[in-house]
């Protein structure tokens, strides 16, 4: 079997969520035996100070028998997140004209807003 059809074999069905710096992607993947199981990665970009970057990737491995208590817990979880703080984003990093000021050496650094980090979508699927 070449590598194209391992890849198809593979890659069964995917979606993508981008969410500021960081990139989910969920994939159903097929096991050697034919089932099919899924993958949950995280891809968070990291900027050097020299301007360079790179990706952490963490990733989940959720299988069938899995699938109706992590949906079961995921809902409670979530449910219980949003019945005690309610569904908008309080922390004051995600406020749009949000700006932290640090002092180092009379230096003033000043953190980027969300909105330029939502906008970026420069993504090496080469890395996953």
């Amino acid at each position: 079997m070449d590598s194209k059809d391992m890849m198809e074999k593979e890659e069964i069905f995917s979606k993508v969520l981008r969410a500021g710096r960081r990139t989910y992607f969920f994939d159903v993947r097929a096991t050697k035996a034919g089932d099919y199981y899924l993958t949950i990665t995280e891809s968070k970009k990291f900027t050097n100070d020299d301007g360079s970057y790179h990706y952490k990737k963490h990733k989940i491995y959720l299988y069938k028998e899995d699938f109706s208590e992590f949906r079961d817990i995921l809902n409670e979880m979530t449910d219980y997140i949003i019945d005690e703080k309610g569904d908008e984003v309080i922390s004051e990093r995600h406020q749009k004209d949000f700006k932290k000021e640090y002092e180092d050496n009379q230096e003033e650094v000043v953190e980027i807003a969300h909105d330029s980090a939502v906008k970026f979508t420069d993504i090496s699927f080469d890395d996953i």
